[in-house]
């Protein structure tokens, strides 16, 4: 029992690999949700007749697919302020701003995967057959009450394959909000190994949780995936 606990233990750095996880789970279920928001906001642009509508939606998955991750990180949690402030103090105010490091984490990883989740979800909108939207107005349904009870249902079936592969990737770039000192996963790992001398005993560890947080999302997604096509007959 001893033997185990040891192991387990660390060198007594074991606690930040569980504190690193919960923060790294909040992250990215946070961020989720922010690219959740974001992806059908683009998907409406996309698919709007509003030519802006259209030009903005384009011009955000087209730079946000384009720019590197880590650089979007960078430029938000330490260009953003610096940017703010030289400008305010152009304009003679002395302040000092600073971004919450898990607000920006959380803000830019759901801004930089909600580009993915924008097309994810006009695929999924665009796979419902028109001809099903049709017979509902037809029959007198209001276009609320159309999206309610024939697109959204439908939409889910189509979405949730693409949207679980966005939550397995998004769940690995949380490691990259290392750089802006949030101790997540990656971070008090890396404290970890550098207090205790032992970089492949820990970085090994991070791997193995980062592998049983995909491992539980594919089951979970399964799950959701025969939920969502429950009543659907198979060819």
């Amino acid at each position: 029992m001893g033997v185990k606990a040891s192991v387990f233990d660390l060198k007594g750095y074991g606690w930040m690999l569980w504190d690193g996880l919960q923060l790294t789970l909040t992250v990215g279920v946070m961020a989720l949700g922010v690219a959740f928001v974001m992806g059908m906001l683009g998907a409406w642009g996309k698919l709007s007749k509003s030519p802006l509508a259209r030009g903005a939606a384009a011009t955000y998955t087209t730079v946000i697919r384009g720019v590197p991750e880590l650089l979007l990180i960078l430029i938000i949690y330490y260009g953003t302020p610096t940017l703010i402030q030289d400008t305010l103090e152009s304009f003679g105010y002395d302040i000092i701003l600073d971004i919450n490091p898990f607000v920006a984490g959380v803000i830019t990883i759901g801004f930089i995967y909600g580009a993915f989740t924008t097309e994810v979800m006009r695929g999924a909108i665009l796979a419902v057959p028109h001809g099903q939207l049709e017979a509902a107005h037809a029959i007198g349904m209001s276009r609320a009450m159309v999206v309610r009870r024939v697109l959204l249902p439908q939409v889910w079936r189509f979405a949730l394959p693409g949207l679980g592969n966005v939550w397995m990737v998004l769940i690995k770039a949380t490691a990259l909000i290392s750089v802006i000192q949030l101790p997540e996963l990656l971070r008090n790992t890396d404290i970890g190994a550098r207090a205790t001398k032992l970089p492949f005993t820990f970085f090994f560890a991070a791997a193995l949780i980062y592998l049983g947080i995909t491992i539980v999302s594919m089951l979970a997604q399964q799950r959701a995936e025969i939920w969502a096509n429950r009543g659907i007959r198979r060819t």
